[in-house]
């Protein structure tokens, strides 16, 4: 029971993370491109899980063909999720993007039923398409305009969602053969690689490779980078790959939902947004669904 509890406060803990991360994410797209971001951002986030690992206060057990069975799962989180998400970013809103993301747990519950042969109830698939309607009713009520946005922003945010998804179905899986700790510093590692070579090449083929460091003459892109990298990277998914250990990827899933309601929160408090009456239906909304997708398996964990 004790395992299940610190489950479902990794898998909040993270929905919190993930959500005032949007608001780093577009701070810092003031100061430079997605893929510097995201070269950036991967750089902190192998630095610093390394530190540890250097000092030898963790200890990894993986070889080269773990790497080779964990590979998969590193193409679909961190590399396509976020490349996706960064470039769909600056072609639409958050609010937009927002809307896109509440089918991550659709998705992945379709996937995990064809893929993992995981059985869902009624009132789990009930409460998930609630928590979801949730998340749109409040992006509908704020009065998205969708002849504005960009065709190319909505389906880059569309593949992330899907990235996401395949991420929680593939994870149940790995995490639960390999430590989480192995399986995070894999996919941090491809993601450091990755996105600093693209960066370079981009660079190199735009002639502008002095421009590399720039962004980081502003203290509000230090800022959101060390967030981004340490916060939104590092501990997110140590602490997704440690909830997907324990709970089903449906159910994690819909915590997604969760890091919508932080946004629309850290807006009011931060941006100084108004919280009207839509807001808090469809915050009552996810937080009815959370909980209706979450409650049986609470309840026979208890027993």
């Amino acid at each position: 029971m004790k395992k299940i509890k610190i489950a479902y406060l990794s898998a909040i803990a993270n929905a919190i993370i993930v959500g005032l991360s949007f608001i780093f994410m577009k701070i810092a797209l003031i100061y430079t491109d997605p893929l510097n971001i995201l070269a950036h951002r991967f750089t902190v986030s192998f630095i610093t899980i390394s530190i540890p690992i250097l000092l030898r206060w963790i200890k990894l057990n993986i070889g080269l063909e773990d790497i080779k069975k964990i590979l998969p799962l590193s193409i679909f989180y961190p590399a396509l999720f976020f490349a996706f998400q960064s470039f769909g970013l600056s072609y639409i809103s958050s609010s937009e993007a927002g809307i896109i993301h509440a089918t991550i747990p659709i998705i992945t519950l379709i996937l995990a039923t064809f893929v993992l042969k995981e059985k869902t109830t009624l009132l789990e698939k009930i409460s998930v398409f609630l928590s979801v309607g949730g998340v749109v009713y409040i992006f509908l009520m704020k009065g998205i305009n969708f002849k504005s946005s960009s065709f190319i922003g909505i389906v880059l945010i569309f593949l992330s969602a899907i990235s996401s998804s395949s991420y929680n179905v593939l994870a149940r899986k790995i995490v639960q053969k390999y430590k989480f700790i192995d399986v995070t510093y894999v996919m941090i590692f491809i993601g450091f690689i990755s996105f600093n070579l693209l960066s370079i090449v981009d660079r190199l083929y735009k002639g502008d490779l002095k421009t590399y460091f720039s962004a980081f003459s502003s203290q509000d892109f230090l800022i959101s980078i060390l967030y981004l990298g340490i916060l939104s990277s590092v501990v997110t998914s140590l602490l997704s790959n440690y909830a997907l250990s324990i709970i089903s990827a449906p159910k994690m899933s819909v915590f997604n939902n969760l890091s919508t309601l932080v946004t629309v929160v850290a807006g009011v408090l931060l941006l100084n947004e108004t919280l009207y009456y839509y807001h808090i239906i469809g915050i009552v909304s996810i937080l009815i669904g959370v909980l209706g997708t979450n409650l049986d398996k609470l309840r026979k964990d208890s027993l």
